[in-house]
């Protein structure tokens, strides 16, 4: 039997979509419903599900975010789950997944649409073909482009960062990487780091796309300052940074970023 999981913070919503498919696939077993995207993420690792129905919009971590961390924390010998991702009508992501690997069902769920997913997914199983990261990875890339800016959001030229009881002014040219810590993100240059409390998905929008690549959850990288992208026996990418003595590890989401041209 296939196994579901719904991600959906009303429960309203929630209720009526397993409903409906309950209707439309009397053979799928919906094992849980998360009412937030950090339950969503704990109870997928836990029942390992054929399928999600992840909510783009939710308090903790959107569903996008959910799938960033299941890609990443996904392991063992159940194949990750086909996601289906449930967004408003008006959202400017629609654009981004009529042209993406994944599904998409809008609200209000319509009978007719979420029929069409469940024949696809259905096929899909039977296939037993699997998704693949990259194209997770390439999803967040055109969502971060097509994402609308808020007028403040201007490209960011220098970083103020307090070091005791002076600010520095760090050039944004002179990052190696940025990575979250806590509520902080700790800012890498070539012979200094600095925290400064600025959580790294409201930093991403105010960065150079072409110059600064975000490669896991908590690690966004100046693609001038990457020397090497090796990867291990284990498929794992990690990367060599000039002036750095570390190798942050890239997430399969984002080693679509370092292949061979």
């Amino acid at each position: 039997m296939t196994r579901a999981l719904i991600a959906e913070d009303e429960p309203i919503l929630a209720a009526t979509l397993a409903k409906t498919l309950q209707g439309l696939w009397p053979g799928l077993d919906i094992v849980a419903t998360a009412p937030n995207g950090v339950v969503a993420v704990e109870q997928a690792l836990a029942l390992r599900p054929d399928v999600l129905f992840l909510d783009i919009r939710m308090p903790g971590q959107s569903g996008l975010e959910v799938a960033e961390e299941l890609a990443e924390r996904w392991d063992g010998p159940a194949p990750f789950p086909h996601i289906v991702f449930v967004t408003a009508f008006d959202d400017y992501a629609v654009q981004a997944f009529e042209h993406a690997a994944f599904d998409y069902v809008l609200k209000p769920v319509s009978s007719a649409r979420l029929g069409k997913t469940v024949e696809r997914l259905r096929g899909a199983l039977e296939a037993r073909t699997t998704l693949v990261p990259d194209a997770l990875g390439q999803l967040l890339g055109q969502l971060q482009a097509l994402a609308p800016r808020a007028a403040s959001s201007e490209r960011l030229t220098t970083i103020r960062a307090a070091v005791g009881n002076a600010v520095r002014m760090i050039p944004v040219s002179d990052v190696v990487y940025f990575q979250a810590i806590d509520k902080y993100v700790n800012v890498v240059t070539a012979d200094a780091e600095a925290l400064i409390r600025v959580p790294l998905k409201e930093l991403l929008p105010q960065l150079d796309s072409a110059q600064f690549r975000q490669v896991s959850r908590s690690t966004v990288v100046n693609m001038g300052c990457v020397t090497s992208a090796v990867r291990d026996d284990l498929g794992k990418v990690m990367l060599t940074l000039r002036g750095r003595p570390e190798k942050p590890r890239v997430s399969p989401v984002y080693a679509h970023l370092f292949r061979q041209m």
